[in-house]
């Protein structure tokens, strides 16, 4: 399914995915008693915080993320769809500049996005909508400048 305008487009596929997150997200909460949010995960990970999970779970947490990424791109290498990432350093200035903004809106996108919004927090929902401008901002400024994000 392709929509006009958009011929890359592919909203079955981010529809699944987005039930898929939603799924994990209400699996952690029913099961863990956590908030599925990642930031604070990788810092009870690295020491940074006490709370939450055991640092080992933490830990599975976050090598699970990679490797979830890497089985779907094999799987669609496999029925022929090869998968686009970005190349290393995109990603690690990516990384960086999204570590320094989880710090300072005290969570980041899956917990506040995701967990916060479906509890209809206040402060979720003020963060989301401002990372949602600031990327959307991000891409249109990227677009002018003709910058292709995965180079």
């Amino acid at each position: 399914m392709t929509l006009p305008g958009f011929p890359d487009a592919a909203p079955l596929a981010g529809l699944g995915g987005g039930v898929l997150i939603g799924l994990a997200a209400a699996l952690m909460l029913l099961g863990a008693g956590r908030i599925a949010g990642v930031s604070g995960i990788a810092a009870r990970a690295t020491g940074l915080s006490d709370g939450g999970m055991s640092k080992s779970s933490a830990w599975m947490f976050l090598l699970g993320l990679p490797l979830g990424a890497l089985v779907v791109a094999l799987a669609l290498a496999q029925g022929g769809l090869p998968a686009s990432f970005a190349g290393p350093v995109p990603l690690v200035i990516a990384g960086v500049l999204v570590g320094i903004g989880t710090r300072l809106g005290s969570g980041c996108t899956s917990g506040h996005g995701v967990c916060g919004v479906s509890r209809l927090s206040q402060r979720s929902l003020v963060a989301t909508v401002t990372f949602m401008a600031a990327g959307i901002a991000t891409v249109a400024v990227m677009n002018a400048l003709g910058l292709e994000v995965l180079q």
